[in-house]
């Protein structure tokens, strides 16, 4: 099993000066998520050939690997030209993977809730285009439902990727999207079963208590979708019956710490997830 840090709190960090720093903090794994100088939200990636020989020669002096590359594109958008455009960043972002050295990619859906019909269609279309590129690299891709994507809900999602019926193409659950997915961690993992090869790891509060008025938003009726990337122990998921889940499931891939919230305490953040993760682990993998 690999323990990642998402370095997003510390995407001011140079780029180069990245591995060290997580290495400091106790990780041999980072998730690459977007950052503007290699792979920005939504845009084509900025990194040049001689970056990534750069970064992989600082990752090996820190020893720490790259778990996983995070791209966020609109290859699902209901746009033909933002979906065109979503795979060539596609393509060059895969081909910086496979550079890098990496054999997994960690992704969403990224379409539209009230076009979901055309968004899957978008999807498929974007998918038989990519899935070769995949194949020939030999990198594997976990896709997670979102909050205002096409796929909201995590049995869902599972039934989707099942009918894409690829052997590269996995299921990764995200814990502070739980009250997003359908507050079933345990069902959703026993529904993904072997699918399911990577997990989001940060807390979140439940926007629908209060009768729905925990978080009030204007107009009312506002399609908003809140929800936070908090340190474990901040928010009310359930984390002892997701990590109990997670063992009876055999779950033997990639979690990943995604705390978003705590820039000003990132790096205290940063270690005291790692520690409170592998105080799960002893807990429930004995």
């Amino acid at each position: 099993m690999k323990i990642a840090l998402d370095p997003y709190m510390f995407r001011h960090v140079p780029l180069l000066e990245l591995p060290a720093l997580v290495a400091e903090l106790g990780f041999e794994w980072i998730e690459l998520s977007p950052r503007d100088d290699v792979n920005p939200f939504f845009l084509h990636p900025r990194i040049d050939d001689t970056t990534v020989q750069r970064f992989r020669t600082e990752l090996a002096a820190a020893g720490v690997g790259i778990s996983s590359v995070l791209p966020l594109y609109k290859w699902s958008s209901p746009d033909e030209d933002e979906r065109q455009a979503a795979v060539r960043y596609w393509k060059r972002a895969i081909r910086i993977t496979a550079d890098l050295g990496v054999d997994t990619m960690n992704s969403e859906f990224s379409g539209r809730p009230e076009q979901a019909g055309r968004s899957e269609g978008q999807f498929w279309r974007s998918l038989e285009e990519l899935l070769p590129l995949f194949e020939r690299e030999g990198i594997s891709l976990a896709l997670e439902p979102h909050p205002d994507d096409f796929v909201e809900d995590g049995h869902a999602a599972v039934d989707l990727i099942r009918g894409i019926n690829h052997p590269l193409v996995s299921f990764l659950y995200c814990a502070p999207h739980t009250f997003h997915q359908g507050d079933d961690a345990p069902g959703i993992i026993r529904h993904a079963g072997e699918l399911l090869t990577a997990v989001h790891l940060a807390d979140s509060f439940d926007h629908r208590a209060s009768s729905g008025l925990r978080y009030i938003v204007n107009p009312p009726g506002s399609a908003v979708r809140v929800h936070q990337h908090l340190d474990i122990g901040q928010g009310e998921v359930d984390f002892d019956e997701l990590f109990r889940a997670l063992a009876a499931n055999g779950f033997d891939g990639t979690l990943v710490s995604s705390v978003f919230a705590w820039e000003e305490r990132a790096k205290e953040s940063s270690r005291f997830m790692r520690e409170t993760i592998e105080t799960y682990l002893k807990a429930n993998w004995s």
